[in-house]
């Protein structure tokens, strides 16, 4: 009885033949570059064999896998990273040239002016505070620029080393990005409602955390590149003299309007105190005038009249 093979058993076969040959070609490639490698080996040490010394045989002999092994370089020490801050406050004959001083100087020092603000005092001086945001390398000359345009009042400096803290950030930024990406993949290969609304919640909050790791960074990338210079400026007003140390013209003008006005005042209050005076003089000058002068104008005639008569009668 003969014996009839199914034709399901066929793909297994020809899948069988497929990867038995790819697993001799891989093998035969293995093998070749296993023999190049020695070979390479080889040839490397022969060059380097007439240099001589246990260090020249140290640096060719090859691993156990047949490669060399790589030099160590030494790691470099992480780059210093320093936070600037003064505050300088100086007495300026001109409020209005140091400030465009400073500004000069920030913009030529490649920086810029941050906030800014004029006002008087109650003694009436000019008094301007303004920021300045300098690069970092150039923090000491423009300092010591501003400190010559005026006579100095205060000055106090900072620096602070944050290179620990930038490092840290850097680090943490790092493993965050690694484990959004874990995140999404997961939620790329999640086929369940409720697991894709759990990933999602995960995602959200570890994407909140990388972000606010990044705001940080820009942060202190901001603050150790550019250094920080408060300036506060003040012009105290000095008294104007003459050559002869007695008061100037200008001194004489102002005070003698001051005693015109002075006096024009104490006028007017006066004519004030006086009004209700000076109506009732005038009010009583009326009365006299039209009602009583005509009356004794009238009766003089009568007394005289009466008079030459008796003197006739007698």
């Amino acid at each position: 009885m003969r014996i009839r093979r199914g034709t399901g058993n066929r793909p297994l076969a020809a899948t069988g033949a497929v990867l038995l040959a790819a697993s001799l070609a891989l093998a035969g490639c293995s093998a070749g570059g296993s023999d190049d490698a020695k070979s390479a080996g080889k040839a490397d040490k022969g060059a380097a064999a007439p240099q001589g010394g246990a260090a020249g045989d140290a640096a060719s002999r090859p691993g156990e896998d047949g490669a060399r092994k790589p030099s160590a370089k030494p790691a470099l020490p992480p780059a210093s990273h320093v936070v600037r801050t003064a505050e300088l406050t100086l007495d300026v004959p001109d409020v209005a040239k140091a400030l465009a001083a400073a500004r000069a100087a920030a913009d030529e020092a490649g920086g810029y002016v941050g906030d800014e603000t004029t006002e008087r005092d109650e003694r009436g001086h000019v008094v301007s505070h303004v920021v300045l945001r300098v690069p970092e390398a150039k923090y000491d000359s423009v300092l010591a620029r501003l400190s010559g345009t005026g006579k100095l009042l205060g000055r106090k400096a900072k620096a602070q080393d944050v290179t620990d803290q930038v490092v840290d950030v850097e680090s943490r930024i790092t493993t965050q990005r690694s484990s959004v990406a874990r995140v999404r993949g997961l939620m790329d290969r999640a086929s369940q409602l409720s697991d894709v609304v759990t990933l999602e919640g995960e995602l959200s909050r570890r994407q909140a955390d990388l972000d606010a790791l990044l705001a940080q960074q820009a942060s202190l990338k901001d603050r150790t590149s550019l250094a920080t210079i408060t300036l506060g400026l003040t012009a105290s007003a000095p008294a104007k003299e003459s050559d002869g140390g007695g008061p100037g013209v200008l001194d004489a003008v102002t005070g003698g309007w001051h005693a015109f006005a002075t006096a024009v005042r104490w006028l007017v209050m006066a004519l004030g105190a006086a009004a209700p005076f000076v109506g009732a003089l005038a009010a009583v000058y009326v009365v006299w005038r039209w009602g009583v002068r005509p009356r004794r104008a009238a009766s003089a005639p009568a007394a005289d009249d009466s008079s030459e008569t008796k003197s006739g009668t007698g």
